[in-house]
């Protein structure tokens, strides 16, 4: 799991435009700067000593730690000051080409910079429908924020963004795609294929006035 989740962080971060990771003794770190997330501690090969230590020299507010771990597992970490995050799941494929198809009334955009594939799905009137990124890193392509407005479900809208973005990513020769799945979408991504990797979990700082 420390290759694999060294790169879907490595690609989270490129997907976000946020600061590389840095290596640290637990894991990686990325400085991300958001209000809603100021730091986020990613943990690829720690032991409970380690992360306890971790959890307990963290002062600022929003800091995020993560793992590759049942949120039971790490519920014990944690003091009453930090929240659990919506739980995910950590998964992955290998990236083949397949046709995508539009429906009536739709356009779609895709867009490569500075790493980042980024996918825009308009209804007739040019409101956005749908949307998607994914970072590239080389060795993979992570795939982010894939939302699909309320107004445009169940159009198949969201197997469109994921069909460019793939198709983007293997012209850049990555064959690999990662991401991290919210329970809602877990389905969706397996009946392209992802599989389950491991389960992806956080608690946040936020310490009350």
């Amino acid at each position: 799991m420390t290759r694999t989740g060294r790169q879907w962080v490595e690609g989270w971060a490129v997907a976000r435009r946020a600061p590389r990771p840095v290596d640290v003794p637990w894991g990686l770190r990325i400085d991300v700067g958001q209000p809603t997330q100021t730091v986020r501690h990613v943990l690829l090969d720690a032991d409970a000593a380690t992360a306890r230590a971790l959890v307990g020299s963290i002062t600022e507010p929003t800091t995020c730690v993560k793992a590759f771990l049942a949120p039971d597992a790490m519920r014990p970490w944690f003091p009453a000051a930090w929240e659990p995050v919506d739980p995910c799941f950590l998964m992955a494929v290998d990236l083949r080409p397949s046709p995508v198809r539009t429906p009536d009334g739709y356009t779609a955009a895709v867009e490569t910079a500075d790493g980042v594939v980024s996918v825009r799905v308009h209804g007739a009137d040019g409101e956005p429908a749908a949307s998607g990124v994914a970072g590239l890193t080389g060795a993979a392509c992570v795939y982010d924020r894939i939302v699909t407005e309320p107004a445009h479900r169940r159009r198949g809208l969201g197997t469109v963004v994921m069909g460019l973005l793939t198709d983007a990513a293997l012209a850049t020769g990555v064959t690999e795609g990662l991401l991290a799945a919210t329970v809602p979408g877990r389905s969706l991504y397996e009946t392209l294929g992802w599989k389950v990797l491991a389960p992806l979990n956080g608690f946040v700082y936020s310490p009350r006035a």
